[in-house]
C-alpha cells in the first residue's frame, strides 16, 4: 500500500471518529432532551400475558390447503395472476396489486391453485372475500430470490418498489400498505421516526417474542426505513416497561446506532399510534390528519422486520409471528405461522378442547372481533388467535340505559364525547357524529370497558363509521354520474351545433347553386342540359304507357294465373304424400295458395274486360281528358307517334348521307356550319342590344363555331 493510500485511510478512519463522537454527544442530548408525556384517559385491564411467553416462537406442521386472500390490507383488492391447476412455488406472486394504495400477494408455500373464489375471510361483518386456494405438496419449495445488496447505494424509488413488490403492509392490526406511507404525500417533511414495539393489547405478545428473539433484523430494518426517509433527526423506539427482556434486547441490538429505545409506563391504549406519537413527542396528530402532517411516521417493530428481510434477503411478506393463546387450548405460545393457514389447523396444533371453547376472537379481547367460520385464514394483520373459556372472558351482561356517568368520557384517549356519539349514532346523525370528531375515535373499546350499564360503545361507532363512509361513497358516486352527464350534455349540445352549422352552410350553398342556375337558364349548356332531359322524360313516359297497355297488363295477368295455378297444384301434391305431423301445415300453405290463386283469376277477368273495351283502330272515339300523373304519361305515350316521324326522317337523312361522296359530304357539314353561324350571330347581336348577362357565352359559342367552320374549309380547300 502507498503512503498516500495509508494517509487516505488514516484520514478517513479519524473522519469516521469524530462523526461517531459526534453522533454519540447528539444521542446523550436528545436523551436529555426526551420528555415522556401522556395521553388523556386510558385504563389498565388485566394483561394476561404471561401465559404465551413461557416459550421461545415456534412453529407448526404445514396445512393441506391454504387461502389466501386477495385484499390483506387497506385499499383496493389484488387481482389474480394465477388460474386454475397452475402450480406455485413458495413466495412466487400470485397477485398483482391494483392502484398506488393495493399490494401484491404471494404463495405462502408451494402447491397447485385449486380454487378462486369467494372464501370466509377473518372480519368483524363475517362476509366472504375472494381468496386462492392453494394445495401444498408439501415441498415448501421456494422460488428464486432477488436481494438488494448495497442498499444504501440505491436509488429510494427502487427500495420501495421492492418494499411494494414484497407485499409488505402494516403488522400492528391497520394493514396500511408500507411503501405508501413511506412516501408521504405533499413532499412532508419527516423529522421524526417512530418504530411502535407497545403491544398494549392483552394477551397479545407477538412482538414481545419478536424483539425478544428477531431484535437485529428489527434495528437492520429500522435502519432502511430511516434511509429511506433521509435519516430523519430522531428515530425513538418505543416500548412499555412491562416487557424488560424485550427492552434488553432492543436496547443491546441498537448499540452503536443513534436509535433510542424508550421505555414508558404501561398504559393501554398506550400502543395506539396517535397515542404514541404524543407520548414520546408530546405532538398532537390533527382530527382526521396524519402523522406525516406533523413531521413523523410511524411503523411497526414486525412490518420493520419485514422490511430488512424483503431487502437483504428478497423475501415477500408470507408468514407473521402470531400468539396463540386461551384457556381452552393445552399449549399457548407465539409462532411463525405461514399466512393463509386456516384457523382451525392453528387451534388443531394447539390442542383445542372444544368443550371449553366460548369463542374464537381474532386480535386482543379490547380490540378484537368474534368470528364464526374456524376455516377463515391467517392474514398479515393477525397478530393473535384467542380461544378463551367462559371464565376467562365470559359474555358481557345485556345492555342497559344510560345512566350519564361520564367514565367514558374520561377514559377516552382521544379525547371524545362518547355519551354523545352514542346518542348520535343511534338517532343516524351522520353531520352531529363527524361535528363530534368521530373519525378520531380509534376504537380501542375503553369506554365500553368501564359503561356500567355494559353498553357496547365500539359497535356503535364502528357501525356509524361504516354507515358514513358508505354514504360518502354514494355520494362520490352521484357526483362522478353527474359529472360524466353533464359533460354528454355538453358535448352532445356542441355535436348539435356543429350539425346546425354544416345545414346552413348546406342550404347557403343550394341557394347560391340555384340563383346560378337561374343567371344561366338561356346559356347553350343550359338549353342542352334541358334538351336532355326532356328526351328522358319522353322515353319514361313511353316506357310507362307500354307498361300501362292493355295488351301489356293482360299478358301479365295470364302469367300470375299460371304461376299460381302451378304452385296450387304443387301444395296439393305434397299434401297427397305428406305424413299427419307435416299435414296441418301444408293444409295452412295450400289454403294460401288458393287464396292467391283467385285472386289471380280475378285480376285476368278484369284485364280481359279492359282489353275488350278499347276502341278499335281509326275509330272516331275522343281520348278521355288526362286527370292524373299516370294518365298524362299515357297520352305522352299515345302522341309519340310525331317522334317517330322524326325517327324516319332522320333514318332517311343517314341514309341520303351514305350515299354521298366525300366532297359531297363536306360541302353539306360546310353548308350546316354557315347556318349554324349565322344563326348564332344573330343570337349574339340580340344579346348585345338587350344587354343580356349571357353575352360572354353566346360570343365563345360563336367563336368554337367559327373555328369548325374554318377549318372544314381548309379541308375542301385541300381537296381542290
Amino acid at each position: 500500500m502507498s503512503q498516500t493510500e495509508e494517509r487516505m485511510s488514516a484520514s478517513e478512519r479519524r473522519a469516521a471518529r469524530e462523526a461517531h463522537l459526534i453522533a454519540s454527544e447528539k444521542a446523550r442530548d436528545l436523551s436529555r432532551e426526551l420528555k415522556i408525556n401522556d395521553f388523556h384517559g386510558g385504563i389498565h385491564p388485566p394483561e394476561n400475558k404471561h401465559q404465551s411467553t413461557g416459550e421461545p416462537i415456534g412453529s407448526i406442521p404445514l396445512a393441506a390447503d391454504l387461502i389466501v386472500p386477495l385484499n390483506q390490507h387497506i385499499g383496493a383488492t389484488a387481482i389474480p395472476l394465477v388460474k386454475l391447476g397452475d402450480l406455485v412455488l413458495k413466495g412466487q406472486k400470485i397477485a398483482e396489486a391494483d392502484g398506488p394504495v393495493s399490494c401484491p400477494v404471494h404463495a405462502p408455500s408451494s402447491g397447485k391453485v385449486v380454487a378462486i373464489e369467494p372464501m370466509a375471510v377473518p372480519h368483524p361483518s363475517g362476509m366472504l372475500a375472494d381468496c386462492i386456494q392453494i394445495r401444498t405438496d408439501g415441498r415448501d419449495e421456494w422460488c428464486a430470490l432477488t436481494p438488494l445488496e448495497n442498499y444504501a447505494e440505491r436509488d429510494n424509488d427502487e427500495l420501495l418498489e421492492k418494499i411494494h413488490d414484497c407485499g409488505i403492509a402494516g403488522m400492528g392490526g391497520a394493514g396500511f400498505p408500507t411503501a405508501v406511507k413511506l412516501s408521504p404525500r405533499g413532499g412532508a417533511v419527516i423529522d421524526t421516526l417512530i418504530i411502535n414495539g407497545t403491544e398494549c393489547e392483552p394477551y397479545i405478545t407477538a412482538d414481545d417474542m419478536l424483539m425478544r428473539e428477531r431484535a437485529e433484523e428489527i434495528i437492520g430494518g429500522v435502519e432502511i426505513l430511516a434511509h429511506l426517509l433521509d435519516q430523519p433527526e430522531r428515530v425513538l423506539i418505543g416500548i412499555e416497561d412491562n416487557k424488560p427482556e424485550a427492552i434488553k434486547a432492543m436496547k443491546q441490538a441498537a448499540e452503536g446506532t443513534r436509535f433510542h429505545v424508550v421505555v414508558f409506563p404501561t398504559k393501554y391504549p398506550s400502543g395506539g399510534e396517535k397515542q404514541l406519537i404524543e407520548i414520546l413527542t408530546g405532538r398532537e396528530v390533527p382530527n382526521e390528519g396524519l402523522p406525516a402532517n406533523i413531521g413523523i411516521v410511524c411503523q411497526n417493530v414486525g412490518t420493520a422486520r419485514a422490511v430488512y428481510r424483503a431487502i437483504h434477503l428478497g423475501e415477500p411478506l408470507i408468514s407473521r409471528v402470531t400468539t396463540v393463546v386461551g384457556e381452552s387450548l393445552s399449549r399457548q405460545r407465539n409462532i411463525e405461522v405461514p399466512l393463509g393457514t386456516p384457523i382451525r389447523h392453528v387451534l388443531e396444533c394447539h390442542g383445542l378442547d372444544r368443550k371449553k371453547l366460548q369463542r374464537i376472537v381474532i386480535g386482543g379481547p379490547m380490540m378484537g372481533y368474534t368470528i364464526e367460520d374456524e376455516s377463515a385464514p391467517v392474514v398479515k394483520t393477525t397478530n393473535c388467535i384467542l380461544a378463551p373459556t367462559n371464565n376467562e372472558l365470559p359474555p358481557p351482561p345485556p345492555a342497559q340505559a344510560c345512566i350519564r356517568c361520564g367514565l367514558c368520557a374520561e377514559v377516552c384517549p382521544a379525547s371524545l364525547l362518547p355519551q354523545q356519539l352514542y346518542w348520535y349514532a343511534r338517532a343516524e346523525d351522520r353531520e352531529k357524529l363527524q361535528a363530534y370528531n368521530l373519525f378520531d375515535c380509534i376504537e380501542c373499546g375503553a369506554c365500553s370497558y368501564v359503561c356500567p350499564s355494559s353498553i357496547p360503545l365500539v359497535q356503535y361507532y364502528r357501525a356509524a363509521k361504516g354507515d358514513i363512509r358508505e354514504a360518502r361513497a354514494e355520494k362520490e358516486k352521484a357526483d362522478r354520474a353527474r359529472e360524466r352527464f353533464e359533460y354528454r350534455k355538453l358535448r352532445m349540445e356542441k355535436a348539435e351545433q356543429e350539425k346546425e352549422a354544416k345545414r346552413l352552410e348546406r342550404k347557403r350553398a343550394a341557394d347560391e347553386a340555384r340563383k346560378l342556375r337561374e343567371q344561366n337558364t338561356d346559356t347553350p349548356d343550359a338549353q342542352a342540359a334541358r334538351q336532355e332531359a326532356d328526351v328522358v322524360a319522353a322515353a319514361l313516359a313511353r316506357v310507362k304507357a307500354k307498361q300501362a297497355a292493355p295488351e301489356q297488363v293482360l299478358a301479365r295477368a295470364q302469367r300470375t294465373l299460371t304461376s299460381a295455378e302451378h304452385r296450387v297444384e304443387r301444395m296439393q301434391q305434397k299434401l297427397a304424400e305428406a305424413d299427419d305431423a307435416q299435414r296441418p301445415q301444408l293444409e295452412a300453405q295450400l289454403k294460401t295458395a288458393e287464396l292467391k290463386l283467385k285472386e289471380a283469376r280475378d285480376k285476368l277477368a278484369e284485364a280481359e274486360k279492359q282489353a275488350s273495351a278499347e276502341p278499335a283502330p281509326g275509330g272516331a272515339q275522343e281520348p278521355p281528358t288526362p286527370s292524373t300523373t299516370e294518365d298524362k304519361l299515357t297520352v305522352a305515350g299515345a302522341s309519340s307517334s310525331a317522334a317517330s316521324v322524326a325517327i324516319e326522317k332522320a333514318k332517311a337523312a343517314a341514309a341520303a348521307r351514305a350515299s354521298m361522296s366525300p366532297e359531297q359530304k363536306l360541302a353539306s357539314e360546310i353548308e350546316a356550319l354557315k347556318a349554324r353561324v349565322d344563326k348564332a350571330a344573330a343570337r349574339l347581336e340580340k344579346a348585345r342590344s338587350e344587354d343580356d348577362p349571357n353575352t360572354a357565352a353566346f360570343e365563345n359559342a360563336l367563336s368554337k363555331l367559327q373555328e369548325k367552320l374554318a377549318d372544314k374549309q381548309h379541308q375542301a380547300g385541300e381537296q381542290d
